[in-house]
């Protein structure tokens, strides 16, 4: 499995607008064979940045950035954002969570 976290710095005035302004990316991308998981969380430090994690199977990372509506992400998004969004790839990570031990419940 591939696991890729990235950050979006949003512009201030697009940050409430954001989960809707990539509702289709997210929605198409989710429908996508081979997506483990694509969800977004807002930052409670920096209101304007959003953390995406996303996960595929190994094989499926590379047909998800030849989609359509990957292609379409990339014309319109960049418009919303300060800068280019930081990633971070792992391959070769598990199927499943861990939990975590030290918080066990």
């Amino acid at each position: 499995m591939i696991l890729i976290v990235v950050k979006w710095k949003v512009k201030p005035e697009h940050a409430d607008a954001w989960p809707e302004l990539t509702k289709a990316f997210t929605e198409a991308t989710r429908a996508e064979p081979g997506n483990r998981f694509f969800e977004w969380s807002r930052s409670v430090d920096t209101p304007n940045e959003y953390v995406l994690i996303e996960a595929f199977d190994d094989d499926a990372a590379g047909a998800h950035v030849q989609s359509e509506h990957f292609k379409q992400a990339q014309a319109e998004l960049p418009q919303y954002v300060l800068e280019t969004p930081e990633i971070r790839n792992w391959q070769g990570q598990p199927d499943a969570w861990d939990r975590l031990g030290e918080f066990e419940v």
